[in-house]
């Protein structure tokens, strides 16, 4: 199979991996690039080497980007913690895998809801047995996919806890199985089968049928505005460089059916390449300063100060899971008001000192809008405790007009090293005071007051998925500032005078007795604050969540022993529609 299988394929690309071996810039010791002419069991022991080092390594401090050279390959890659598969071509389909290409259950009993960190973008796959398996929850990415063939989203029926799909095709069916939820953006399959309790499909063509409550199902016909997420390419000459796709409004649907994706493309040379064993925050603010585009390898960046992003269009570029660490109390990052600037792929986590944000983009009370080039997000992720000591009063801050995120995970630790009340403080998961503010795929989780506040006006959400805090010890030390039980997971300020939510999922897990929280959602009582479709849980027996919006919706409860079944309240429109 090795040199048979691929050599009507290698001919096409001989001269070109021969150039791009020329061109190919020093992407360190933990970015693997192959190429069609590669021995296929090199590349698969490579593959299975990272493999073993990765699958339990959910706190773990290596991270791992697998880059595919155009062309076809037949190797089994499963995918790991911290590690991100990439195809390098223009179109999906310039990259193809024969054989399984798979994220497997991290915990026992086929359980997914702790597969977490790792993603797949731009090649296509035909599945072994015709089913690419995808058991997984929170970050996790799969983008510019073409699954020839069908897709699971579970383990052989195992739990799992939501993830993202975008701007992909399936050809057969997707079954989303045990999925708790689900968001699905810019798709476009034969099939999708499956549903439990929010599942939100935005410019998905081929939407299932039925309406929510049953089955649970929000779906939006066009995506509103959004930029796809940047990616690393290489065109036929092995020349290396970004394509920053365009913005497109009110979309569905796939952007690389004529093949590639519209957009602009940024040579490489125009990158300052940052590697965590060299680089600080001193020399990738001078790269920046400089006007240099950032890619940063993957790896663990101690930063004693923000990495600041002061130009417009400025392309911040995370591989495998790069990670920063803030280590005197400082942002992790920040963006300035300035229009068009991306920052993609990366994993903030927090340090020791308290840090006032992790990422804060825009200053507040800024006039200034960017509605034709705005700022915009995408797989950025947010991490209090877990592989370590962690502070922060807010993770991420917006507050530029127009700013777009596209999928993010806003995690203050429930389990893994130094979790406790006292031990990963977190207030704050999001806040919001940029005007027109939209964002797609919001997962928030277990902060110790809002997870999201809300200020800014016209804010648009699709989709949100949200623990709250498992930890509070008493109702005491769990009431908010108004003396109200517990802190609304989702609340939107008072003086706001619209905002839209669609697909909201808010769930307790209260680990102390007597604990309650008054409502999941707390928002201005006034006919521009709309909220679509919601539904609350309680995943264990003790508490309750005893609202889902301001009074309405009436209180959860868990089944156990003795007891009358559970209640998940579920409400369609706030307020109600007339």
């Amino acid at each position: 199979m090795k040199m048979r299988v691929v050599a009507g394929v290698v001919l096409g690309f001989v001269s070109a991996v021969a150039v791009a071996q020329q061109k190919t810039p020093n992407f360190g010791p933990n970015v693997k690039l192959f190429n069609p002419s590669m021995s296929h069991d090199e590349m698969q022991q490579t593959i299975d080497k990272v493999y073993t080092e990765q699958q339990h390594a959910e706190f773990g401090s290596s991270r791992y980007a697998f880059l595919l050279m155009p062309g076809k390959y037949n190797l089994d890659i499963p995918v790991g913690f911290y590690t991100q598969v990439l195809g390098l071509g223009a179109s999906p389909d310039d990259v193809r895998v024969t054989g399984d290409v798979h994220a497997d259950a991290a915990s026992k009993n086929n359980n997914a809801t702790t597969t977490f960190w790792r993603g797949v973008e731009g090649f296509s796959v035909v599945p072994a047995g015709g089913t690419m398996q995808w058991a997984v929850s929170q970050a996790i990415a799969a983008r510019r996919m073409h699954v020839l063939g069908n897709m699971v989203l579970h383990q052989k029926r195992g739990w799992a806890s939501g993830g993202w799909l975008s701007d992909s095709l399936v050809d057969g069916t997707v079954d989303s199985g045990t999925q708790q939820q689900w968001i699905s953006r810019n798709t476009e399959w034969q099939q999708w089968t499956g549903a439990n309790w929010n599942m939100v499909f935005v410019g998905a063509e081929h939407a299932p049928e039925g309406e929510w409550p049953k089955p649970p199902f929000t779906k939006i016909a066009t995506v509103p505005i959004v930029r796809e997420k940047p990616f690393l390419q290489v065109d036929a000459k092995g020349n290396f460089s970004v394509r920053v796709p365009a913005i497109r409004e009110n979309s569905s649907g796939i952007t690389w059916k004529q093949g590639a994706t519209a957009g602009r493309n940024v040579p490489l040379s125009h990158f300052y390449i940052a590697r965590p064993d060299r680089d600080t925050d001193v020399t990738i603010n001078a790269a920046l300063d400089k006007g240099k585009d950032l890619l940063l390898l993957p790896g663990n960046y101690d930063l004693n100060a923000p990495i600041k992003v002061r130009k417009a269009n400025t392309i911040v570029l995370g591989l495998g899971f790069a990670t920063l660490r803030p280590v005197h109390g400082t942002e992790a990052m920040t963006v300035a008001d300035v229009d068009g600037v991306t920052v993609s792929g990366l994993l903030f986590d927090a340090g020791t000192a308290v840090s006032p944000a992790l990422l804060h983009v825009g200053t507040q009370g800024s006039k200034l809008r960017h509605k034709t080039n705005p700022i915009s997000l995408h797989d950025v992720f947010f991490r209090v405790g877990g592989a370590g000591e962690g502070r922060t009063d807010a993770n991420l801050v917006i507050d530029s007009n127009d700013t777009i995120v596209d999928h993010t995970w806003i995690w203050r630790a429930d389990h893994g090293h130094n979790v406790g009340w006292d031990k990963n403080q977190s207030n704050y998961g999001l806040v919001v005071h940029g005007n027109d503010v939209t964002i797609y795929g919001l997962f928030v989780e277990h902060h110790q007051k809002y997870q999201v506040l809300w200020a800014g006006e016209r804010g648009r959400t699709y989709f949100y998925q949200s623990e709250i805090p498992y930890d509070p010890p008493t109702q005491a030390q769990w009431t908010d500032e108004k003396g109200a039980k517990g802190w609304a997971s989702y609340k939107v300020a008072d003086n706001v005078r619209e905002h839209e939510a669609w697909g909201l999922g808010i769930y307790s897990v209260f680990r102390f007795p007597d604990v309650v929280m008054d409502r999941a959602i707390e928002v201005p009582d006034i006919p521009g604050v709309k909220f679509h479709h919601m539904i609350t849980v309680a995943l264990l027996d003790k508490g309750a969540i005893l609202n889902v919006i301001n009074q309405t919706g009436g209180s959860t409860r868990t089944s156990s022993a003795g007891q009358p079944p559970r209640i998940e309240p579920k409400v369609t429109d706030y307020p109600e529609a007339k």
